[in-house]
């Protein structure tokens, strides 16, 4: 498809980052730095929180409904010709949303991608391009029904996005990814920039609203950036975000255009308050190793009396390992499902949870997120003590949850 649309991945200059959990967050945090360098970007994520425009943005905005509509027209006719001789195997919808990226891309044009990895990435559809640096984010169990059963295999498929003689900066990982990923690049020869060794978060202290963190790359120490996210993870996610924008231009950045660039992100559906009094968060974590991160943050960032989650899950994720890192978390859960297709009904999640030892002190059931939204907001009212709302599960819950409190469609 892409030869018939004249290869327009083959244009601008990428950055291109796969893993497990945080590669949307690094993703972002990359293309703010390409943009404070007055550079023009493209931004292509996944998934969406309310609407597929948030995939593909230029200059951190996502693209008008006419473009989106205009360049899905001017596609339609290749997908047809090219489903025609490929019935057996059509293009996916996130194959369809990959192309229209990468002519948006180049139709604009932009200078700089900074391209996130769907799922896997030795297969992925974004994986036909040749970046500059690859970036590869904490690998854990996910999608294991398409990349394998063990983290080594898992590992093999995110490690595909390394190329011949390209950098490669690569996150702290478990023993078993690692070497998977040193092994490719050897065989690659791509010089590899690791965290806790060439690269790293040595100082991180937490503040209002977020943490303040010194980073150390290989091209020189950062202090005193005040990054507005919670957790570690983030703190990580930045390290190597900015490491593989020094790694790019070959050289350190101005501490002045990183303070400011950090001070002003944000990463919606990342562990994002959404609403003061009572607090309300929503995170994407849709795996046990992205719970077990969530929770760490909430306990390290907040100090709720009494936590309320809502929890909807996707039927096809690992949902029991999931509600075992749950457990204990919150006084009250609230299972409720999404729109999706996907969701896993709310008896079938209910009946999981119950069978998890001290898994809450009440389990409570809504029929959709907008009744256990309103249903959370009655609890934490009448709670004594500061009460927190919590949206776990699903990138789906986020984004339904965003559009409630902020008033979207």
């Amino acid at each position: 498809m892409l030869d018939h649309l004249g290869n327009p991945q083959n244009g601008p200059k990428a950055i291109h980052v796969a893993g497990t959990n945080g590669k949307t967050s690094t993703s972002r945090m990359i293309e703010r730095l390409f943009h404070s360098l007055d550079l023009r970007t493209g931004l292509y994520t996944s998934p969406h929180l309310i609407h597929p425009r948030e995939r593909i943005s230029i200059d951190g905005k996502p693209i008008s409904e006419n473009l989106f509509i205009e360049t899905y027209e001017n596609v339609k006719p290749l997908l047809d010709l090219i489903e025609g001789d490929n019935t057996s195997s059509p293009l996916t919808f996130f194959e369809v949303l990959t192309a229209m990226a990468f002519v948006v891309f180049a139709d604009t044009p932009v200078d700089v991608i900074s391209l996130e990895v769907g799922m896997g990435g030795k297969w992925d559809a974004t994986n036909v391009l040749i970046p500059e640096v690859s970036v590869i984010t904490p690998i854990d169990f996910d999608h294991q029904e398409y990349l394998g059963n063990t983290i080594e295999l898992i590992a093999a498929e995110k490690a595909g996005i390394i190329k011949e003689q390209i950098p490669v900066v690569v996150t702290n990982q478990r023993k078993e990814a690692a070497k998977v990923i040193l092994e490719k690049a050897l065989e690659m020869n791509a010089t590899v920039f690791r965290e806790e060794i060439e690269f790293a978060v040595i100082d991180r202290t937490m503040g209002l609203g977020g943490q303040q963190l010194t980073i150390v790359t290989p091209f020189g120490k950062h202090e005193e950036l005040f990054l507005p996210l919670y957790g570690s993870h983030q703190a990580s996610n930045a390290a190597a975000a900015l490491t593989a924008i020094e790694v790019f231009f070959d050289r350190q950045i101005e501490d002045n255009i990183v303070r400011d660039t950090f001070a002003e992100f944000s990463s919606p559906g990342r562990m994002e308050v959404l609403k003061r009094n009572p607090t309300i968060v929503v995170d994407a974590a849709h795996n046990p190793a992205g719970v077990k991160t969530t929770k760490a943050a909430l306990k390290e960032s907040f100090n709720f009396d009494n936590l309320i989650l809502i929890l909807a899950v996707m039927k096809d994720k690992d949902v029991k390992d999931m509600l075992n890192e749950i457990s204990g978390t919150a006084n009250t859960i609230i299972i409720t499902k999404t729109r999706s297709e996907r969701a896993m009904p709310i008896e079938e999640l209910i009946e999981m949870a119950k069978k998890i030892p001290n898994v809450a002190k009440q389990v409570i059931s809504a029929n959709d997120s907008k009744e256990a939204l309103d249903l959370a907001l009655d609890l934490a009212k009448n709670s004594n003590g500061i009460a927190g709302i919590v949206g776990l599960g699903s990138v789906v819950l986020a984004g339904e949850l965003t559009s409630y409190l902020k008033g979207k469609p």
